[in-house]
């Protein structure tokens, strides 16, 4: 619970100091990871932020998920999600040596993604956020266990 209360703290941290810019990439890297899944918290009409771990419910681990950046702001996210793929959907893109932060909102802002990573310890969190403009919000909040496959910096 500590982790979840950490990310959602840190992410949010860095997403207010991410709207000011909205890019800043440090740091030109090409690298992969193959990613565990560890457990989802959802927020829908049925759970009100629930958590369900892998023994719970069935979720795909991430076998190839890759992040390319290139200075000044080129962000690519692969694997992760095919609205995440398409980088005209990124609005916030940051990346410096141990994390990589972005978001993707869709046209009618009612759809977002977003996600960090910490290169270090290998933490991913994914969340997906749809139906912003009703009140009837719904969020998947995903959590991986990351390892470095291929790493070209």
């Amino acid at each position: 619970m500590r982790k979840f209360i950490f990310y959602i703290f840190f992410a949010n941290f860095l997403m207010f100091n991410a709207v000011a810019t909205n890019i800043k990439i440090d740091h030109e890297i090409n690298t992969s990871f193959q990613c565990k899944f560890e457990k989802i918290i959802i927020k829908n009409a049925e759970y009100n932020y629930k958590v369900f771990t892998s023994d719970e419910i069935e979720n795909e681990n991430l076998n190839n998920f890759e992040i390319i950046s290139k200075r000044p702001n080129d962000l690519i996210i692969n694997g992760l999600s095919s609205f995440l793929s398409d980088p005209e959907n990124l609005e916030v893109k940051i990346v410096n040596t141990d994390v990589v932060l972005f978001k993707g909102l869709d046209k009618n802002k009612n759809y977002s993604e977003s996600g960090i990573i910490n290169r270090k310890s290998g933490e991913l969190v994914h969340e997906i956020t749809r139906d912003i403009n009703s009140e009837t919000t719904e969020k998947d909040i995903t959590f991986y266990d990351c390892k470095e496959t291929n790493k070209n910096v």
